[in-house]
């Protein structure tokens, strides 16, 4: 079972805490983390993209010019693909975008995510984050206390109105409350900042 450090939020160690090696410590399945990928950018997708038809565009009832005689190509509509104007051919229509994963593919997915993320070091595990008034100068101060690196991850065991305000224009900083993390946000992030109450409920969500 590893152990990792839990620090305050000036930095400073105040204890240990055991991570569940059925969550932090399984082999990690990159084909697995690549469909999670896949499916969380494709569900993200509105699909609703759309172009209209040489059959949806408005006008065009009349033909332009006489069958024959003219010296020109034969045309029935100025609505056609080819000309300025008319309709587009093999062009997007609303559509849904949704893959869908087996509950037990995404939870591995996360926990490859998870151990992934512990073996390089990139866990930090603080005992609770507290803001007294909305600040982001002081939020930003707490983030350095603790030594994060690049892009960061800050995962709440509950929602919290005046950090998610004095994060929200933290641009490298990117907030959930647990459980609801995935594998995309995991792997997107160079730093993992879990408090004590998040890494309870992900344990408990994860070890079904």
């Amino acid at each position: 079972m590893p152990e990792v450090a839990v620090v305050n939020s000036e930095g400073a160690e105040v204890g240990k805490v055991d991570l569940p090696a059925d969550v932090f410590e399984v082999k990690p399945h990159a084909d697995l983390m690549h469909s999670a990928v896949i499916a969380h950018l494709a569900n993200r997708r509105s699909g609703t993209a759309d172009t209209k038809t040489r059959a949806e565009v408005a006008g065009g009832g009349k033909k332009p010019y006489r069958q024959k005689g003219t010296g020109r190509a034969r045309q029935g509509t100025i609505r056609a693909p080819h000309y300025n104007g008319g309709g587009v051919v093999f062009g997007p229509h609303p559509r849904d975008y949704e893959i869908r994963m087996p509950k037990k593919m995404r939870r591995l997915a996360v926990k490859s995510a998870l151990s992934s993320k512990l073996a390089e070091g990139q866990i930090i595990v603080v005992d609770d984050l507290k803001l007294e008034e909305i600040g982001t100068k002081r939020f930003v101060e707490i983030m350095e206390n603790l030594n994060v690196q690049g892009k960061t991850m800050l995962v709440l065991g509950e929602p919290d109105e005046i950090v998610r305000k004095s994060a929200k224009n933290v641009p490298w900083v990117i907030l959930r409350v647990a459980p609801g993390i995935s594998t995309y946000d995991l792997l997107n992030s160079d730093t993992v900042v879990f408090t004590k109450g998040a890494l309870v409920k992900i344990e408990e969500v994860q070890a079904k």
